[in-house]
């Protein structure tokens, strides 16, 4: 890894790793805490479609430390999936960083990763959105790729309400590697201006994700074939998440936010239901909006 020089647009992580059925196993137990179990007749549990950013964590990682030392907020995420992780597969994760621009709380990332099996065929592409946080460098460079929002939200509202407790959060770290101290030790929260720990947002997303696939997916898993949204504030164990759910007229897009009772927790999100492959980064109809 090493920093692009001047004039450069781009720059890249690259690593190699297995994931096991043990693995995914955990993770989709995990996310779907305050759900009703898949039981026996769901047979072997199929991954989370979120796990293929658990799989691109460490790449991402690397390739924001290359760039700066700064802390970092998770801004927004988008997955494209062209099929779900397999176990036991050797997956290849490429990180690209697409673009820098100051802000003034410091400098806003946009990343695109892109994970392929052991054949060489891609099938997942994520976007994510990073802000370093009080950061100064690096200069200006790429492009920063507004939002995708995709579908209508032309049918029946519903919203549902779950929670997130504290031992999700603290197996949520677990399972995915994500050990923040601001997700596990109520000292370094509050040292963070958060009234406790607060929960993974990858967490409250794959959460929603589970809802949809159980609600609007017929409980299959792998008919998701994209999720979105952008993170606006932190949701707290124990407070309830309401959800809002929205389909569009066709019924493949479901769009969504999220609210606490401190406020909006998601917003401009969407989830993809269709067997219609993905190419790039568009969906049916979809437009992309700021993301401010």
């Amino acid at each position: 890894m090493t920093t692009p020089a001047t004039g450069a647009r781009t720059l890249a992580a690259t690593l190699v790793r297995g994931v096991t059925a043990g693995e995914i196993a955990t993770y989709r137990d995990v996310v779907r805490s305050g759900i009703a179990p898949l039981g026996p007749a769901a047979g072997t549990p199929k991954a989370s479609p979120l796990h293929a950013f658990v799989l691109a964590s460490p790449a991402f990682d690397q390739a924001v430390s290359a760039l700066s030392s700064a802390g970092r907020v998770h801004l927004s995420q988008e997955v494209h999936l062209q099929r779900l992780v397999r176990p036991d597969e050797r997956v290849t994760i490429e990180v690209t960083v697409l673009g820098a621009r100051r802000e003034p709380r410091g400098v806003r990332l946009a990343l695109r990763s892109v994970l392929a099996g052991g054949d060489g065929s891609p099938f997942a592409e994520l976007m994510t959105g990073a802000l370093l946080v009080g950061a100064t460098t690096p200069d200006p460079f790429g492009d920063i790729p507004p939002h995708l929002t995709p579908g209508s939200a032309a049918g029946p509202a519903a919203v549902v309400t779950r929670q997130v407790s504290t031992e999700m959060i603290r197996r949520y770290a677990e399972a995915s590697g994500d050990d923040n101290p601001i997700h596990l030790d109520p000292e370094a929260a509050q040292a963070a201006g958060f009234p406790g720990v607060i929960a993974h947002g990858m967490s409250v997303l794959a959460l929603v994700c589970e809802v949809v696939i159980d609600r609007y997916a017929a409980g299959e898993a792998a008919a998701i074939r994209g999720i979105g949204g952008r993170f606006s504030s932190p949701v707290l164990p124990g407070e309830p998440l309401d959800i809002t759910l929205q389909p569009d007229d066709g019924g493949r897009i479901v769009r969504f936010s999220c609210k606490t009772p401190q406020g909006p927790a998601l917003k401009s999100g969407w989830v993809g239901i269709t067997s219609t492959t993905i190419a790039g980064t568009s969906i049916g109809a979809g437009k992309r909006d700021g993301d401010g």
